[in-house]
């Protein structure tokens, strides 16, 4: 119940996961890309992801870069709509 919950958002915060596959089905993202992905569609910032995060801005936007290269798109718009279509988050 809420301890399980609690653990997994602090597992997905520290880029731990808790087991099971470490990538997005179909897309290649490890479980960390697809936290900044959820903050990316969100609207937020690299400064937002980062401290969200406990990460270094720098870090959110190399975890931006790699998000945009593995879906094959140009910006964070085209990124969170993608995410949208593909229905990854709520």
């Amino acid at each position: 119940g809420p301890l399980r919950e609690r653990a997994a958002d602090l597992a997905r915060r520290a880029g731990a996961p808790l087991g099971g596959d470490r990538r997005s089905p179909g897309l290649g993202l490890t479980p960390r890309e697809t936290e900044v992905l959820r903050l990316v569609a969100a609207g937020r910032s690299n400064r937002e992801i980062a401290e969200a995060l406990f990460i270094s801005v720098k870090t959110a936007s190399v975890h931006v870069s790699h998000i945009l290269g593995k879906l094959g798109v140009a910006g964070r718009g085209e990124a969170a709509a993608a995410a949208h279509r593909l229905r990854l988050f709520d």
